[in-house]
C-alpha cells in the first residue's frame, strides 16, 4: 500500500474533548476523536465515491437478508473500555442484525464494536496510521477489516486470526462468516 502524504493529519492539540463533549459539537463531520483530540479524517473525491459503493451494496445486501446493518463514514465507535475518549469512524461499517441493542440503533455513537469495518485509502492516509487503526479494530473484536485501496485497485480483508488475504480486482469479495451470499467483483467496487 502506498500512502502518498509524508505529513500526518492535522491534530488539533489546543483542545481536549471527552466523547461526550464530542459528541455534542456542532459539526464533526471529517474528524474523529484520538485521545481526546481532535484528529482530521478527510476523504479524498475517489475513496468517497468507492466507499459509497461499498456501502451501497453492503446496504442492498442487508436490506434484502436482513443480515445486519450498515452505516457510513459518520457513525462514531466507542469499542475501547480502557481508552475512553476514543470515537473511530469507519468509512463503511456493519453490524450484525443480533447485536444492534434491543432499544434499536442509538442516537449517539454505538458501543460495541462493528462485526464489519471498512477502510479506503484516502491521499492522506499514511501506512502506520491505517495500520493502527486495524490494529485498534481487531483488539476491540472488529470481526473482519476491509482496507481499500482505489489507486491499485485491491481490497485487504485483515482477520484477528491473522488469516488476512488480499483481493485484486479479477477476485471476488465474499464474507461468508458475516454475510452468507453477498458476493461482487473486487472489479466493480472501484469506478472504470
Amino acid at each position: 500500500m502506498t500512502m502518498l502524504l509524508e505529513a500526518p493529519p492535522t491534530v488539533r492539540q489546543d483542545v481536549w474533548l471527552t466523547a461526550d463533549d464530542f459528541l455534542r459539537l456542532p459539526d464533526s463531520k471529517g474528524l474523529e476523536l484520538v485521545d481526546g483530540y481532535l484528529v482530521e479524517k478527510a476523504m479524498g473525491a475517489l475513496a468517497s465515491e468507492v466507499a459509497l459503493e461499498i456501502g451501497s451494496r453492503l446496504r442492498f445486501h442487508c436490506r434484502t437478508t436482513r443480515q445486519g446493518r450498515v452505516f457510513e463514514s459518520e457513525c462514531g465507535y466507542r469499542m475501547f473500555p480502557e481508552r475512553p475518549n476514543l470515537v473511530r469512524k469507519p468509512d463503511v461499517s456493519l453490524v450484525a442484525r443480533e447485536r444492534i441493542p434491543t432499544t434499536g440503533t442509538p442516537d449517539g455513537y454505538f458501543a460495541l464494536a462493528p462485526d464489519l469495518a471498512v477502510e479506503v485509502i484516502s491521499p492522506n492516509d499514511l501506512l502506520y496510521e491505517v495500520d493502527e487503526k486495524v490494529g485498534e479494530y481487531l483488539r476491540a473484536g472488529v470481526r473482519e477489516v476491509w482496507v481499500v485501496n482505489p489507486k491499485q485497485r485491491t481490497v485487504q480483508i485483515r482477520r484477528p486470526d491473522r488469516r488476512d488475504s488480499t483481493l485484486a480486482e479479477d477476485d471476488r469479495l465474499t464474507c461468508e462468516h458475516l454475510l452468507p451470499g453477498f458476493e461482487c467483483a473486487v472489479s466493480e467496487l472501484f469506478p472504470d
